[in-house]
């Protein structure tokens, strides 16, 4: 029997900064660049579940936050608290929630810096799964102070499916024999490698909910989606036969992240980019490996085109700073014509270090 838990922290960065600072509590909170009284031109990282009730959310410009939190101002309710990032410390946090997950689980493997996968199989049943699951969740909580939900279910899209519908600091069970009905009634959006562009093409086709798009063949979806068309045909059904964990003889480390909307906006990716970096280099320093030599990047642009860009060092490197410095490099010409001539805005990013030395 497979089963596969899925760990999302909650509002991470900004439940981070309210644990933090017992001026933020209870408070609707935003984590991300400075609005600058509405004119400033950065982007959302972070709104913790107060500021969403206001329609803030994640990548949403800085200066429509504002505008909201003063709406909402101008109607009685408390004014939105804007903090400013602070990558290396939810680097940090992030490298000790992975921790505690490695303390119940073997196979890890960590998704972004604030989510993970990890192989509940040697359970034995979904009744045991939910009661490690539970026992992170604890931990967590006694640890780091935070909350985090967890989804289990018979694979790693289902298991992802199950978090989101528990969110915030639930614990959701989805068993195989209903995988496949639970997602028949959810937006067609939820499944991964859907994003905008995507969902407007079903929904020109009036599909908008799962079971609407089942009722097209296989041969209609990759005609409508092109290579990703099976894989979506799959997935549909509740179906993801992708492994969990890192390999045993590793070769490489790193993270990437996908974004919820397509981006464009360079202060809010290599934001994203230098918390991936730290992510991969916290995985590092714990890995017992004492260097690296090459860095690659990996770029997914909204229409799905991904590229793959690496850099060998002329020596092994073994510091963030350089691994940061180096992978901004890499990434600057994918914001102009040498790498992105057509302007296309990002879907996702990675980073990963590769010829590691002991």
């Amino acid at each position: 029997m497979r089963i596969i838990g899925h760990l999302d922290m909650d509002a991470f960065f900004a439940s981070v900064e309210e644990r933090d600072n017992p001026r933020f509590t209870e408070r609707p909170l935003v984590v991300g660049s400075d609005p600058k009284g509405g004119k400033g031109r950065g982007v959302v990282s972070t709104a913790n579940y107060k500021a969403r009730e206001y329609g803030i959310h994640s990548a949403m410009p800085i200066s429509r936050a504002w505008q909201l939190s003063e709406n909402a101002k101008a109607d009685g309710n408390p004014a939105v608290v804007f903090c400013e990032t602070d990558g290396k410390k939810y680097g940090e946090v992030s490298c000790r929630v992975m921790m505690i997950v490695k303390r119940f689980v073997d196979s890890v493997e960590q998704a972004s810096v604030d989510e993970a996968y990890f192989d509940l199989s040697f359970t034995g049943s979904y009744e045991n799964a939910q009661y490690i699951a539970q026992q992170i969740k604890l931990a967590v909580l006694q640890e780091e102070r935070l909350t985090a939900t967890v989804g289990i279910g018979p694979n790693r899209l289902v298991a992802k499916i199950a978090t989101e519908m528990k969110k915030p600091n639930g614990l959701s069970v989805i068993m195989e024999e209903d995988a496949e009905h639970a997602l028949e009634s959810l937006p067609i959006r939820v499944i991964p490698g859907i994003g905008p562009k995507t969902e407007s093409l079903f929904a020109r086709k009036g599909i908008r909910l799962v079971r609407d798009a089942k009722n097209l063949s296989l041969e209609d979806i990759c005609a409508l989606c092109g290579v990703w068309g099976e894989r979506l045909y799959m997935y549909m059904r509740g179906k993801d036969d992708a492994p969990v964990g890192e390999k045993e003889n590793i070769k490489s480390l790193g993270e990437q992240e996908t974004f919820e909307i397509d981006m464009h906006d360079c202060a809010f990716i290599l934001m994203r980019l230098q918390l991936l970096a730290r992510a991969v280099f916290e995985r590092f320093s714990f890995s017992g490996f004492s260097g690296f030599k090459r860095i690659v990047l990996t770029v997914r642009f909204g229409d799905f085109t991904t590229v793959t860009r690496s850099h060998t060092l002329e020596y092994v490197a073994s510091s963030v700073d350089i691994l940061i410095f180096e992978s901004i490099k890499m990434i600057a010409p994918f914001f102009d014509a040498r790498e992105n001539p057509m302007r296309k805005s990002l879907r996702l990013v990675g980073i990963r270090i590769e010829k590691l030395s002991l």
